[in-house]
C-alpha cells in the first residue's frame, strides 16, 4: 500500500481479558470498528497499547492479527519501539514480513540514547527494512525528545524515514518547526497526545493526528471538516469531544477501555499498567460525561 499517510491514524488499544491474557477477539472487532468509523490508518501496539508490558511475542502475535484483519483496506503501522536496536530490528522485520506498511518506533525507551545514538538506531531500522519508517518523537520519561534538526537530518539522509510523530510540547509550535527545518524532506508530521491539540496542528500544516482509537469517529469527523476548511464547525465537534479529553488526560487507558466496554468492543477492562482503573467517583463523573458524548458516537 504506497499512497500517502495523511488523517487520522487510530492508535489500537490492546483488550486483555479478567486474567489479562491478550484479548484476540476483542482486537479483531476493534480493527474493524476503526475501519468501519473511518480511520485513514492504525497503528500499535504503542503506548496507549501499553506495549512496554508485552512480551515480544504478544507483541508480534498482535501485529500479525492487526494486518490480518484490516486485509489492506487501510494501513498498518507497527509499533517496535525496543530498549535496544537489536530486538528492534528483530521487529521491525517480523512487522515488515507478516505485511505491516510501515514501522513507527521511539528511541530506546530505557537507555535513552544521545543524539548520535538516536541517529544510529534509525540508521539501523533504515538499512534493516525496506518499507515507510515514522519516527515518534516523545516526551519523556519514557520517550527521548529530539531536536527538529536532528528529525529533518535523518528525514534527509535516511531513506526510508519518511514521515514523524510529533508529542514533545508545546505540540503545535514543535509540528511548524520539524516542518521548516525537514521541508520536502518529510512526506508528513503527525500530532499525538489523544488529538487534543489537533486542530492548531491542521493549520499549521500537519498530515494528521494519532490519537487511541476509542473515539476514532468523531476524531475523523472533526478531521473531515478541517479538511473541507470548515474550521469552525471542526472546532464546535471538537468542543463537544473536549470533557473525554480531559478526562482521558488525567486517567488514560483506563478511560479508553470504559469507553470501549461501554461501546460493545471490550468485556473487560482488564490492564497492565498498575493504577489503571476507574474507582467509584471517577465512574461517576464518566458517567456524567458519556451522557453528552453517547448522542456523537456512529455506534
Amino acid at each position: 500500500m504506497s499512497k500517502t499517510w495523511r488523517g487520522i491514524y487510530a492508535i489500537v488499544v490492546t483488550p486483555f481479558t479478567d486474567n489479562l491474557e491478550l484479548d484476540e477477539a476483542a482486537l479483531r472487532r476493534q480493527v474493524d470498528f476503526c475501519i468501519q468509523a473511518g480511520a485513514a490508518g492504525l497503528v500499535g501496539p504503542a503506548n496507549a497499547g501499553e506495549f512496554a508490558a508485552m512480551s515480544d511475542e504478544e507483541r508480534q502475535r498482535w501485529i500479525r492479527i492487526v494486518v490480518e484483519e484490516a486485509g489492506g483496506q487501510v494501513p498498518v503501522v507497527a509499533a517496535t519501539t525496543h530498549g535496544h536496536t537489536v530486538p528492534a530490528v528483530a521487529l521491525g522485520r517480523y512487522a515488515q514480513d507478516v505485511g505491516a506498511d510501515g514501522i513507527m518506533a521511539m528511541p530506546p525507551h530505557i537507555l535513552h540514547p544521545d543524539a548520535n545514538g538516536c541517529y544510529d538506531y534509525y540508521q539501523a531500522l533504515d538499512e534493516a527494512l525496506s518499507i515507510p519508517i515514522c519516527i515518534q518523537n516523545f516526551m519523556g520519561p519514557i520517550g527521548t525528545p529530539m531536536s527538529s534538526e536532528l528529525l529533518a537530518r535523518m528525514c534527509r539522509e535516511l531513506e526510508w524515514v519518511q514521515y514523524l510523530k510529533e508529542e514533545t510540547l508545546p505540540e503545535p509550535r514543535a509540528i511548524s518547526r520539524t516542518l521548516a527545518a525537514a521541508g520536502d524532506a518529510c512526506n508528513g508530521v503527525f500530532g499525538g497526545q489523544g488529538g487534543i491539540y489537533m486542530i492548531d496542528e491542521w493549520r499549521r500544516g500537519a498530515c494528521g493526528n494519532m490519537p487511541a482509537s476509542q473515539s476514532v469517529d468523531i476524531h475523523t469527523r472533526i478531521w473531515q471538516l478541517l479538511e473541507a476548511n470548515d474550521e469552525p464547525a471542526a472546532r464546535a465537534l471538537f468542543n463537544r469531544l473536549l470533557p473525554l479529553l480531559n478526562f482521558e488526560r488525567m486517567h488514560g487507558v483506563a478511560v479508553y477501555k470504559q469507553v470501549f466496554k461501554r461501546r460493545g468492543i471490550f468485556t473487560s477492562t482488564a490492564s497492565r499498567i498498575p493504577g489503571a482503573y476507574l474507582d467509584q467517583q471517577d465512574l461517576q463523573e464518566f458517567d456524567a460525561i458519556w451522557r453528552d458524548i453517547k448522542p456523537l458516537l456512529s455506534s
